[in-house]
Order: structure tokens, then sequence, then C-alpha cells
């Protein structure tokens, strides 16, 4: 059993800027291409930060406020024209052999919604977004089904795939029968949790009635 990884879910062609690119550039590649947020890639290849919409509308929101009812804002000398005084910096980078599961994990715990990603020697390859992510929640449910039996109950040794009942439906796992001996029962809902594309798994085996959530991070 083996997660998806980065290298198989990213988008290969990159919409990059440098650092001088100007503002009003940056908006429109962010219109012109539907994305929310652009690496900043040095001349060698290396991605040296991300702009983002957060980082432009706090541009806007550093404007006067034309009805005069808040305060004028104090801006800073100059103000932040080009990517390289608007990027938040450094970039948090993923790379291809990543699993599915680390890049969320990783987009969660940085609060971004896409991961540039990088080869070996950090050089910006691809980009991986939550959407890229939430893939493999289409996977069709035979194949689920089909890994569980085959991956999980088959390889879990002093299991009988035989004696036990795997239902799929929308990603939703329902086991059945009976799981011998019982505690390797927590063991076999781990690993099914772990399948890519199981939203949850319910436990109707008769040692235990309780769905286990996913845990699928928004």
């Amino acid at each position: 059993m083996r997660h998806r990884t980065v290298g198989e879910m990213m988008t290969g062609e990159v919409v990059r800027i440098a650092p001088q690119t100007g503002f009003h550039e940056i908006v429109a590649l962010l219109r012109e291409f539907d994305i929310t947020a652009v690496p900043v890639v040095a001349d060698d290849g290396h991605p040296v930060g991300v702009v983002s919409e957060a980082d432009l509308m706090r541009v806007q929101a550093a404007q006067e406020d034309p009805s005069g009812l808040l305060p004028a804002p104090e801006l800073p000398s100059g103000g932040a024209v080009t990517a390289q005084e608007l990027m938040t910096s450094p970039a948090v980078c993923t790379t291809p052999d990543a699993s599915v599961v680390a890049a969320a994990r990783l987009m969660g715990r940085h609060r971004v919604k896409r991961l540039p990603v990088v080869d070996e020697n950090g050089r910006l390859v691809g980009v991986v977004s939550r959407s890229d992510v939430l893939r493999v929640f289409l996977r069709d449910d035979q194949a689920i089904r089909r890994e569980i039996v085959e991956e999980v109950l088959g390889l879990t040794e002093g299991v009988s795939p035989a004696a036990v009942g795997v239902e799929v439906a929308q990603g939703r796992v329902v086991l059945s029968g009976a799981i011998t001996p019982p505690y390797l029962l927590p063991i076999v809902l781990r690993l099914c949790r772990a399948v890519d594309g199981v939203v949850s798994v319910t436990d109707r085996t008769g040692q235990r009635d309780e769905a286990l959530s996913a845990g699928v991070e928004q």
C-alpha cells in the first residue's frame, strides 16, 4: 500500500515570476491563469518566495479610504511594488516524492493553498495545490475496495480476507464479518483509514461499532 505522490498530482507547467516583476503584472497573471498565488523564482531556478492574493490585498487595504471614514494608513516609504517586496519568503516547498498526505499537512501547518515543488537541487519543477491533493478522493470505489482487500486485509498477518466483508460507497468504507484475533482490529482500521480516497471507516464486525473519521484537513 502506498500513497500517491506529489509528483503524480502536481502541475508541471508552472506560472512563475521574477523578483523584479511589478504589481500590475502580477495581478494580471493571477487573473489570466485563474490562480491565487505565484512562485517567485530567481535566475538559477530556485524559488525564493510566493506572492499570493493575500499579499496583494495588503497593498489594497493600505490605500486611503475615499469615504474618509477610516484613518489614513501609515504607508512605508515607497510602498511595495515588486514581487521581491510583496512576496512571502522563504517559500514553503515540497518535493515530487513526498506523499499527498505530507503535502496536505504542510499546507495546513503553514496555511497555504499551494506549494512549489522542487527537485533534488532545489529548482522549481512544479506546483501542487489543494485541488490537486483532493483529487485522491476521486478514486473509484472499486479501486479502494480492491486495495483494502488485497493490501490491507491480505497483507496483515493473521487476518483472513474471506472472513471480512468490505463495502465502499463514495469513499466511505464499512467492514463487517469478523477480524480475529481481536487485537488486530485497531491495526486494520488504521490501515484502512490510510488508503488514498477513503473518507471514513465504520466497523460493523461486531467487535466495535463506531465510525472513524479519516481526519482530512480542509
